[in-house]
């Protein structure tokens, strides 16, 4: 009788019913910032996912505390580094409604102008980078071509290439420059002419469409209950603008230009096709604040304020519509010339949460295209 051998392979403990965990980042700027994200993966596919957050907290809520009224513009400006004007304009609209007080109508149209060109910076970084992240590297060239034009003009106006530092309880820094509504004028009509270059080359190309319809698909009701805003909402169907539907500034008089823009679908397409149809009409909301600049006669830009500025005792609560979404202003004074406390709602610390729920169920392959899709930045996660 010829003798047997047996061989054992070992495969693994229970190999079958094991998921790997595994660690995307924590990594640096160059993506969206120092964001981790832990999946757990059953194969090639995310069972669970869970984003690590904090790598940039730098406690500015606590130091809005220690700092006078005039002093936090500028560390709000700084938690959404695409968002700077917006920032500092929800700040500035909180503390002038604990003073009850009325801003000039030169400065409220000049706010809604310069809002609207730093909505149209904000896009066109993401309008580039997406892509890119997809392997397509035209448009990225493009985009930051399309910026510097926009730059240009926000650095005239105020000295600040990201950091404005514009804003002012009661109005603005000061007055525009010489000639510059004529040279702003310009550069919305340039870039207004180059932006079919995303409607075709980046909409138009098949991979595009193909790596991002129906990957990622965000139900409403998922945007309700994690209090996801701006066109990432818009993209699932949630029809909500706070400058339409709770107007500040001057887009109560705008309702003509200003339109919302949403898309049934709540994929990564979609929320693509808002951010780029939101780009268009920020274009066209800008032409209309010139146009009203013009017409306003001469007059002034800001409040004369005391050399001590104190909020009377009490809290408010303001919120703006910004490139990301809603950020929103929590302010409680003791009548001190410093806030007792300052609590910032931002966009993206919200629109992040939402990939508890984008992400399982969902390829490795396709992580990238969600994430990206949610446009956020990590500082306005962070704060």
């Amino acid at each position: 009788m010829t003798p047997t051998t047996e061989t054992t392979v070992g495969i693994g403990g229970a190999a079958e019913s094991t998921d790997m965990v595994l660690n995307i980042g924590p990594q640096h700027p160059s993506t969206h910032g120092v964001l981790r994200l832990r999946l757990t993966l059953d194969g090639e596919r995310i069972t669970s996912a869970e984003p690590v957050i904090g790598y940039m907290h730098r406690g500015a809520e606590k130091l809005f505390e220690a700092r006078d009224y005039r002093q936090i513009i500028m560390l709000a400006n700084r938690h959404d580094w695409l968002s700077a004007f917006s920032n500092e304009l929800g700040v500035v609209l909180a503390v002038e409604r604990m003073l009850g007080m009325e801003v000039p109508p030169r400065a409220v149209w000049t706010r809604t102008l310069l809002a609207e060109l730093n909505r149209v910076l904000n896009h066109l970084m993401f309008l580039g980078s997406y892509p890119l992240e997809l392997g397509g590297i035209t448009p990225i060239f493009y985009a930051f071509t399309e910026r510097e034009e926009l730059q240009h003009v926000m650095e005239e106006v105020s000295g600040g290439r990201m950091h404005y530092m514009f804003n002012r309880v009661g109005g603005l820094k000061e007055d525009l420059p010489a000639g510059w509504t004529t040279r702003a004028r310009a550069s919305v009509a340039a870039l207004r002419s180059r932006m079919d270059r995303f409607d075709d080359l980046v909409l138009g190309n098949e991979i595009f469409r193909g790596r991002t319809r129906g990957v990622g698909v965000l139900a409403p009701e998922t945007v309700h209950a994690y209090g996801v805003s701006g066109p990432i909402a818009r993209g699932s169907g949630v029809d909500f603008d706070l400058r339409r539907d709770e107007p500040y500034l001057a887009y109560g008089e705008l309702q003509d230009t200003l339109q919302v823009v949403t898309r049934k679908e709540g994929d990564c397409l979609a929320r693509f096709e808002c951010l780029l149809a939101q780009t268009h009409n920020s274009l066209d909301l800008a032409d209309a604040c010139l146009d009203r600049l013009a017409e306003l006669p001469p007059g002034p830009i800001n409040q004369r304020l005391p050399k001590v500025l104190k909020a009377p005792e009490g809290h408010t609560y303001a919120w703006t519509e910004n490139p990301l979404g809603i950020n929103g202003y929590y302010l409680v004074s003791k009548g001190e010339k410093t806030p007792y406390r300052m609590k910032l709602r931002s966009a993206s610390y919200n629109n992040i949460q939402a990939l508890v729920e984008l992400l399982p169920g969902t390829l490795v392959a396709d992580m990238v295209a969600i994430l990206g899709s949610l446009f956020f930045v990590v500082g306005d996660i962070d704060k």
